[in-house]
């Protein structure tokens, strides 16, 4: 039936101007298109990580346009790619979580204490294992324990080598460490480089000063052992790293002694931690924000921390306690000792 000739205006109004608003559409889109093109040019090849929820919304955005529209607007991945994310939305709608068969699995734990009570005690086989956890309440099998420490490459309790950890408990109260460090001093023949060699005792964290010299001989070293053995009563054992430094007359002077050098594998400064924190300690609060002239200079620097150290320095490492010393008592006014022209300070209550 034909349209009423009236109606024809109104027609031709409605077609111009769903023309000109796909035309703005069309402007439009090739804008888009082209910001997007100039910001994957700002990337300079680098690759472009979407989140999961960017990757969904492009999916379900890209399906309804289809590929050959998407051939032309698309300019961060491919079609292809916005298609196979769109597959794994589907495909993910149609997968279940699966619940597994057999024994379930040990909470978290419980493996770390199997882990935990392995390393401590490497000669606790599966069965002490299990006994240990009963005690607290834990019923596991061998065989899970079995599984777990094999998971966690530990060995069986007669291959299970023991753990520094474990090594140092055991002889806490007999075992020092000595280290070197190394400080640049000012002479009248220009910067000149000290050695500094000291022990640590583990269990009080008290440090002996063996001895400051510009070239640690061997004839040094076993003078310098000689120290130590007379400042360590009882020690049993020295940790020491594997510097050329420690030389036959060092070792021969501890062993003459009774002392055990051992020795931490090579670059592995952890296995020597308590006197590498020492050498942080001395150089953060003291010899750093020196300008040390002369070895005599040097020497009352490390004297006078020591004394500090050992005396009036608080020690996180031991719950915060002073090495030797109690807290001051009573109601007295608050006095203040420095050392090093006030570098060092100790507070203490007046007697």
């Amino acid at each position: 039936m034909p349209l009423p000739r009236r109606l024809y205006p109104l027609h031709i109004l409605l077609a111009s101007l769903a023309g000109l608003m796909n035309q703005q559409q069309a402007q439009v889109l090739e804008y888009l298109v082209e910001e997007n093109r100039v910001l994957k040019e700002q990337l300079r090849g680098r690759r472009l990580r979407l989140t999961n929820d960017q990757r969904r919304r492009l999916a379900v955005k890209g399906k309804r346009i289809g590929r050959r529209l998407l051939e032309q607007v698309a300019t961060i991945v491919t079609p292809d790619t916005i298609l196979r994310w769109h597959r794994r939305l589907v495909a993910a709608r149609w997968t279940y979580p699966h619940e597994g068969v057999g024994r379930p699995e040990v909470m978290g734990e419980i493996r770390a204490l199997i882990v935990r009570f392995a390393q401590d005690n490497p000669s606790w086989g599966y069965c002490r294992l299990q006994g240990a956890l009963r005690n607290l309440g834990h019923r596991v099998s061998p065989s899970t324990i079995r599984n777990v420490l094999k998971a966690n490459g530990i060995k069986p309790a007669p291959d299970r080598p023991t753990t520094w950890r474990a090594f140092l408990r055991a002889h806490w109260s007999q075992i020092a460490a000595a280290d070197f460090f190394t400080i640049a001093i000012w002479t009248a023949s220009g910067l000149r480089t000290n050695y500094v060699l000291f022990a640590i005792e583990l269990e009080s964290r008290r440090v002996h000063l063996a001895g400051l010299t510009k070239n640690p001989t061997d004839l040094w070293m076993g003078h310098a052992a000689e120290r130590l053995v007379e400042a360590l009563p009882g020690m049993r054992h020295m940790i020491c790293d594997r510097d050329a430094h420690f030389r036959l007359r060092f070792r021969l002077v501890m062993e003459a002694a009774g002392i055990r050098l051992v020795k931490t594998p090579y670059q592995a400064p952890n296995a020597n931690a308590y006197a590498e924190r020492f050498v942080r300690s001395i150089k953060e609060e003291c010899l750093s924000r020196i300008i040390l002239f002369g070895e005599g200079h040097l020497r009352r620097a490390v004297d006078e921390y020591l004394v500090h150290y050992n005396h009036e320095r608080n020690h996180q490492g031991i719950g915060n306690e002073l090495i030797d010393g109690k807290p001051s008592s009573g109601q007295g006014p608050v006095e203040c000792s420095e050392r090093l022209g006030g570098l060092l300070k100790h507070y203490h209550r007046a007697a």
